[in-house]
């Protein structure tokens, strides 16, 4: 697993080169997100493999991931391209930073990343990014972390314009809302082994009740919904595009069999795995009722 920066463990922020961070990695391009929020900021087109999926990036464009996914980069050698790497506990300061990083930009179960254009020219972002932050960490650490979170929303808010997010209005309770931002970093740190609120909510000291009421208020949904929501994108998408059999697609995602992963997928979907894995049709699933 990458190793991740002094700055980081300690601030909760860092910013780097891609060249720097294959460096700090011995050369190796796989990457485990942790529990950490990555923004790449792309002057130059790449490529990049979240959760065993391909992605080309465009020139000129920003990448949202999420927390605890397994990433791969491509064709970066010689480009510009930065890595804006954060923790929740760094960006929540106010109820609008909790829904930001609770929004589609991070977690976005029908995709495991989300892009949007840099609206403002390259060479002022990279400016922006690197030289306004040098001399602000040169400054001191308490302006700098200050211009960091203010660095971070500018391109989380620049992205928003692309994003939908019915869920962005929200603006109260914000114990909630960074409640059910924990949950879902932890949802997608767990979900292959444990697929029940109750779990959930012990980790987060809190009871299913109270953790179904928070998801409702911030989702629409409850908390079983949720989890449900989750193992069936990451099912649909094995089954889509990993090439394993059902059987291994089980295994991988904590079923003690692929009799219950069946039974799973067809009570939830109305669909047999074959057939999803069958079909020509790539469009997202519409989950039943049945929860």
């Amino acid at each position: 697993m990458y190793e991740v920066t002094d700055q980081l463990k300690k601030m909760g922020f860092s910013v780097n080169h891609i060249k720097r961070i294959i460096e700090r990695n011995n050369g190796n391009t796989n990457i485990n997100t942790q529990e950490y929020f990555c923004i790449f900021i792309a002057l130059d087109g790449f490529e990049i493999d979240v959760q065993g999926r391909n992605f080309k990036v465009n020139a000129e464009s920003m990448l949202f991931v999420g927390p605890h996914k397994e990433i791969s980069v491509s064709d970066v050698e010689g480009k510009d391209i930065y890595a804006i790497v954060f923790s929740s506990a760094f960006y929540e300061q106010s109820s609008t930073d909790s829904l930001l990083l609770n929004s589609t930009l991070f977690f976005n179960f029908e995709s495991d990343v989300f892009t949007a254009p840099l609206i403002t020219d390259k060479d002022i972002v990279e400016k922006f990014i690197i030289e306004r932050l040098l001399r602000f960490y040169e400054k001191g650490e308490t302006l700098y972390i200050s211009a960091a979170h203010n660095t971070v929303k500018a391109f989380i808010l620049d992205a928003m314009l692309f994003a939908e997010d019915k869920q962005i209005e929200i603006t109260d309770n914000l114990d909630y809302v960074s409640c059910v931002n924990r949950f879902r970093v932890i949802l997608q740190r767990d979900f292959k082994e444990y697929k029940i609120v109750s779990y959930y909510a012990k980790t987060l000291n809190t009871t299913s009740r109270k953790l179904t009421e928070m998801t409702e208020f911030v989702t629409g949904k409850t908390a079983k919904q949720v989890i449900t929501e989750k193992v069936i994108a990451e099912c649909y998408k094995l089954l889509k595009y990993s090439g394993f059999t059902i059987s291994e697609i089980s295994y991988r995602l904590g079923f003690s069999n692929e009799g219950n992963f069946t039974h799973f997928i067809k009570k939830h979907t109305g669909k047999n795995p074959s057939e999803i894995k069958n079909s020509a049709n790539s469009s997202v699933i519409k989950l039943t009722n049945s929860y």
